[in-house]
């Protein structure tokens, strides 16, 4: 179990932190499925209507949760989805963290559906080629073990997820509802539903240099969130105590070295990186593999304006000072 941020009452809810237990009990479940005649591949044939259903879920869910924030108290909203639009309010989410009882519905549904059901349609896709082909590509083993990485990550490293703005700052609405039950496991394995259908000769050399880029990107991602986490911990940590930081008003510090002095968000640098890793393997034929990497740009350009905004209103004149240190946002020399 674990703690999230305070709230505005100055409470703070607990979660517990089984993300990656339940990959786990997931792939043994399936494993178990396939062993038995499961017809694992077929599911390659049903995600357009997946999608349809998991469509309709999101916006059916998000409408009973606009309907229980009509009853939540003040201090339970979010600070965004109270507009007195009710269109508005619907999208974003009136209600800071929906639970019934002890069950968190944001908390659940940010990582553990969209995230595994992913891996599972990126599995299906695989093992559908090697029922066509013979084998899987070499191209499809890359793009399930890129992206299963980056799931097992974020499942491993599930705590981390309770300082992101998704949890202490959105309501959970339709869009994010949307997002974490449709639009991630969804368009997030485009690539391997693209390799399915147009087959990419890789040769290995290639492959090394496709690798190599998701391992930088990886690295970085990694190393920026891990010593974000740590400081946030325990600014005393060894690993984290010789950094540079600059003092704020509220009290808290402002990292000013390490990864976070290299640009303001080196994590969005790692994501986008290894977004293009995800992408390379369907050659360059075509723009559909790369919709991931430019859809996330946007994404995470929008999340960054968002994130300097707040950062702005909370930390003052020394966000100022933190923007003159690191001038660049999320690419060095260029952005």
């Amino acid at each position: 179990m674990a703690e999230g941020q305070e709230l505005k009452d100055k409470s703070r809810l607990r979660y517990p932190i089984n993300g990656f237990q339940a990959l786990v009990v997931t792939a043994l479940l399936v494993g178990l499925g396939v062993s038995a005649g499961l017809p694992l591949g077929m599911l390659t044939e049903m995600l357009l209507p997946l999608a349809w259903v998991a469509t309709l879920t999101a916006f059916i869910f998000s409408l009973l949760l606009y309907l229980k924030a009509l009853m939540a108290p003040a201090s339970a909203l979010a600070p965004g989805g109270n507009s007195g639009n009710p269109l508005y309010d619907f999208f974003l989410g009136r209600e800071l963290n929906p639970r019934f009882g002890s069950f968190d519905c944001k908390y659940f549904c940010e990582l553990r559906p969209g995230l595994i059901g992913w891996v599972l349609i990126n599995l299906a896709l695989l093992v559908q080629e090697a029922e066509l082909r013979g084998s899987p590509s070499v191209a499809m083993w890359l793009v399930n073990g890129f992206q299963l990485l980056y799931v097992g990550d974020a499942l491993w490293h599930e705590e981390a997820v309770l300082t992101t703005m998704d949890i202490t700052h959105d309501g959970f609405g339709f869009m994010l509802a949307f997002g974490d039950l449709a639009w991630v496991p969804f368009t997030y394995s485009l690539q391997a539903q693209f390799l399915l259908h147009h087959p990419q000769p890789l040769e290995l050399p290639t492959a090394s240099v496709i690798c190599l880029v998701n391992a930088v990107g990886y690295y970085i991602f990694r190393g920026a969130n891990s010593q974000k986490n740590t400081f946030r911990k325990n600014p005393s940590d060894p690993r984290v105590a010789g950094l540079e930081t600059i003092s704020t008003a509220t009290g808290r510090q402002l990292l000013v070295s390490g990864w976070w002095g290299m640009v303001r968000h080196p994590n969005y640098l790692g994501d986008l990186i290894m977004a293009l890793a995800w992408s390379l393997p369907c050659g360059v034929s075509h723009l559909l593999p790369y919709f991931y990497l430019l859809y996330f740009t946007a994404l995470l350009v929008h999340r960054e304006a968002r994130d300097e905004q707040q950062c702005l209103q909370k930390y003052g004149l020394a966000w100022h000072e933190y923007c003159r240190r690191v001038p660049y946002r999320i690419v060095p020399y260029i952005y």
